[in-house]
């Protein structure tokens, strides 16, 4: 009789054969939360109408007004890694909408600065307020030697995550089940395809048609 297969991880370094919760199980948790992450971020652009860049300038935006931080558009094309002429598309679309404003920068004259408004922070907080009080509620029940190991593990893996080029194909590669093979990890056929793929939400490239 042929023993079944064991279930593969997801993930093209193999599986962990060790008793109880491992490093793959930590990183198959992780990848849990992401997948959970992303399909909250598609559930509330959806209810928001709002396309996924528009939702996180909005983010953005009332971040720097709880920090007290002026945020230009050049500053905003910069968090949101597109180019200027996209950015100026986006904020006129939101300012159609009501959510966000242009206004006089308050030491340079010559400059503007783009705040969220007050009916966008209502429509978030309205949107994400009972999402945000139940992550709080589970990071309240950890203890202190949790909180910091927890908080010191999240930052070691965004530091090793952006060392990493190549991200978006592990990511698809995982999704796929191709990961296992070495080969899978090489660049592709054409470069260049990929280059010119990406060029476009490059900050200083041309806008794409329909931004």
């Amino acid at each position: 009789m042929t023993s079944p297969a064991p279930a593969s991880s997801g993930y093209w370094y193999g599986t962990d054969e060790a008793a109880g919760p491992g490093p793959v199980q930590v990183l198959e948790a992780l990848r849990a939360y992401r997948t959970a992450e992303t399909a909250m971020r598609r559930r509330t652009k959806d209810s928001m109408g709002m396309g996924e860049k528009d939702v996180l300038a909005l983010r953005y935006l009332l971040e720097a007004h709880r920090a007290g931080t002026p945020m230009s558009p050049r500053d905003l094309a910069a968090r949101l890694g597109i180019s200027s002429a996209s950015t100026t598309t986006l904020l006129d679309r939101l300012t159609r909408t009501g959510h966000v404003a242009r206004r006089p920068h308050p030491t340079d004259r010559r400059a503007l600065v783009i705040v969220a408004t007050a009916e966008a922070d209502c429509e978030v907080r309205t949107t994400l307020g009972r999402m945000h009080e139940r992550m709080l509620a589970t990071a309240r029940a950890l203890d202190p030697d949790q909180a910091a190991t927890v908080t010191a593990f999240l930052h070691a893996m965004a530091d090793a995550v952006g060392t990493v080029d190549i991200v978006e194909d592990l990511e698809v590669l995982e999704d796929s089940g191709d990961a296992g093979d070495p080969k899978n990890l090489e660049s592709p056929e054409d470069p260049g395809a990929v280059r010119g793929a990406d060029a476009a939400e490059r900050p200083g490239a041309p806008a794409a048609a329909g931004a």
